[in-house]
């Protein structure tokens, strides 16, 4: 499965063109692949891929690029330090993903993306991410409109991290009570202000099912907007695959959050 996004992400830079490639920060990772639509003042869509954490690259995520270029929305995937390259420290990958997401809002227009209809989505490792970018105090870090993020979408993710600390994926995510908390997006739904759908399949490990609904059970319980969309006999990483399709659950629910119908 895995390698079929990385070849469905050739495929897709063949047909489209490289993506521009943008630096976000100082060092070489922190670099962002942008794959532009031919629409003036265009929505942007930004994916942070998955990996557990450890692995990946935007090289091997840009299979979904196609669907959002062709639907009429800039697509932007990010590049950023895996956290066994930070020792097991997940907040440097976090804080990347924010200065990251921080930057698009800042430089959209540059590619001739309209900054004030950003979206982000993520899967797995990323979909967790995306919860922490959806529930981050952007006025207060950055100086930016709290409201900035548009709306989200998290598929397959983590959203409390004590689960973590009692798994495997300690042996190299270290995680201490600080972190914990600021990184369990379930722990900070007051400080989320957009709408946000959550997808997961039938066919993934009960912990990733768990932690979903009860995500999406906490967001609607704070009487924010959410849906919760379960995609029947898709495993994880099939679940991944579907975002480049506009017509499964997971590409529907990207492209209706942006207001967006797939080409004909």
């Amino acid at each position: 499965m895995l390698k079929r996004c990385a070849r469905n992400s050739e495929l897709a830079r063949e047909r489209l063109g490289a993506p521009k490639r943008f630096a976000y920060g100082p060092t070489a990772i922190e670099a962002l692949d942008v794959f532009t639509t031919r629409v003036p003042n265009a929505p942007v869509s930004v994916f942070v891929h998955g990996g557990a954490w450890r692995t990946g690259l935007a090289l091997n995520y840009a299979y979904a690029a196609e669907m959002f270029v062709n639907a009429g929305a800039h697509h932007v995937v990010l590049d950023f330090n895996n956290v066994v390259e930070t020792g097991g420290d997940l907040m440097v990958m976090a804080e990347q993903v924010r200065r990251a997401v921080a930057w698009v809002y800042r430089n959209a227009k540059s590619f001739g993306g309209d900054p004030e209809r950003l979206h982000v989505c993520g899967h797995s490792s990323g979909g967790h991410l995306t919860g922490v970018l959806l529930t981050t105090d952007w006025q207060k870090d950055f100086g930016l409109p709290p409201s900035l993020i548009k709306a989200g979408v998290c598929g397959s993710g983590m959203f409390d991290l004590k689960p973590v600390r009692l798994s495997k994926r300690s042996s190299y995510v270290k995680l201490t009570d600080e972190i914990e908390e600021k990184l369990s997006s379930q722990r900070h739904i007051d400080r989320l202000v957009a709408p946000v759908a959550v997808v997961y399949g039938t066919l993934e490990t009960p912990e990733f099912q768990r932690q979903s609904r009860d995500f999406a059970a906490a967001v609607e319980a704070a009487g924010k907007p959410v849906t919760l969309a379960v995609m029947e006999s898709y495993n994880h990483f099939e679940v991944m695959e579907q975002l480049g399709n506009p017509y499964s659950l997971f590409g529907r629910a990207v492209l209706a959050q942006m207001g967006l119908s797939p080409a004909p």
